[in-house]
């Protein structure tokens, strides 16, 4: 069975460059991306994303990387990875995910399998990705070519629940689709798949995976501000109340990312489309959505009852990325805190060491420091993202603390006496 199908991957981010390595150690693949830049580095072994450790592979030779949509011509099987943002007032981005429907509506052929990864609306498959197919192709859906969808679960950073360590819900257009995809997919998940009923279903699994967690972590955030004005230490309550064996245990913290700070928006678009205004989903990202500007006004204070002049003094923010251990910077939460300090005027430096500093640069107009002047004293630390570095350990943050100074704890990793506020 291997190398029995050509496979072209579209988009070689988190979730697409895992899932192609996965597959051609079974098959013929082409990994295809826009980025002429990214092509370049994946052919050099070079993964910014440090999804794909490539001195762990033993071969490659079933795998071709290309910014060449031409080298797409011979696949059978196209799966589509590609970003699906929001806008600035909040509604789904479908752009990357049109672009690439175009794109690959060029090259299908009878016979043919489009898999949709990528996060969406329910419906949106259908609704909006297979006419562009029809269109591009001068085809017939489910009778010239078929269509899937596979919600991606990738978890950035994760380097145990990997890709093929994580049950994979499949679906397909009808039930010859869906068994094929399904099988296709076996292939390479060891943790088993979930076929779906149909494209709508998955679609929505995915929607409110994500929503769920969401709202669970809104639910710890709103306890934080409640408990803060008690004087209560919200780890402290919830390391209690996690004694008892229902409880779920999140954490308060930002929100960011590609996936939880976004994908609700895509259900809650939905939900208007038909008539219906959410108000739990909606309530919960409106929580989420102002964690920065509530931890920037209890830095402000702390700094005003600790009588450090937040003009003159000098703060620096410790992990730039959405999540902890990954070098991901999209929609990351910790850039809102950072322009609130930055409008005030404020000299705030930025550090990270799993960064890109010229995608902080493009994206939010930043230069984070390459390195740590260990000789420099702040005024103010704010560890926002708690990677496992020496650089994010309590013994070194004490090391360039100023003698009347104050650290802010983001996601409480620090010894509680160490922090003046954690979350």
């Amino acid at each position: 069975m291997k190398n029995e199908l050509k496979i072209g991957i579209i988009g070689l981010g988190y979730v697409g460059l895992p899932l192609a390595v996965e597959f051609s150690k079974y098959h013929t693949v082409t990994g295809f991306d826009i980025s002429k830049k990214r092509i370049e580095d994946l052919k050099n072994k070079i993964d910014l994303t440090n999804e794909v450790d490539f001195t762990k592979i033993s071969s490659l030779k079933n795998l071709k990387f290309s910014s060449d949509s031409n080298d797409l011509l011979e696949c059978t099987i196209f799966i589509i990875t590609v970003p699906t943002p929001i806008d600035e007032f909040k509604n789904p981005d479908l752009n990357p995910l049109k672009n690439a429907s175009t794109l690959v509506g060029k090259y299908i052929k009878k016979g043919d399998v489009v898999i949709y990864e990528s996060t969406v609306y329910p419906g949106c498959t259908e609704e909006i990705c297979v006419p562009i197919l029809e269109e591009e192709s001068k085809r017939t859906h489910n009778k010239d070519f078929f269509t899937g969808y596979s919600p991606e679960r990738i978890n950035p950073g994760d380097k145990i629940n990997t890709l093929s360590k994580i049950i994979k819900v499949t679906s397909g257009s009808n039930i010859e689709t869906a068994i094929k995809v399904n099988n296709l997919y076996k292939t390479i998940i060891t943790a088993g798949t979930h076929m779906a009923s149909s494209i709508k279903v998955a679609e929505a699994s995915k929607a409110i995976e994500n929503a769920q967690r969401d709202l669970n972590i809104s639910f710890m955030n709103e306890l934080s501000l409640i408990f803060d004005r008690m004087d209560l230490d919200t780890s402290e309550v919830i390391e209690a109340a996690s004694t008892k064996w229902n409880f779920l245990k999140f954490k308060p913290g930002l929100v960011g990312g590609h996936c939880i700070g976004v994908d609700p928006y895509y259900l809650t678009y939905k939900a208007k489309m038909l008539g219906y205004h959410s108000d739990v989903i909606l309530s919960g990202r409106a929580i989420n959505d102002n964690m920065a500007k509530y931890i920037a006004d209890k830095t402000l204070l702390l700094m005003l009852k600790n009588k450090i002049n937040a003009i003159e003094s000098n703060v620096l923010v410790l992990g730039l990325t959405f999540k902890e251990n990954c070098p991901d910077v999209r929609n990351s939460k910790v850039f809102d805190l950072i322009d609130i300090l930055t409008k005030l005027d404020i000299n705030t430096d930025l550090f990270d060491p799993l960064v890109d500093p010229t995608i902080v640069k493009r994206d939010y107009g930043y230069t984070p420091l390459i390195e740590l002047d260990r000789n420099k004293k702040y005024d103010c630390i704010i560890l926002a993202t708690p990677h496992e570095s020496k650089f994010f350990k309590d013994n070194f943050i004490k090391s360039i603390r100023a003698p009347k100074s104050i650290v802010i704890d983001v996601k409480g990793v620090l010894p509680k006496n160490s922090s003046d506020f954690r979350l």
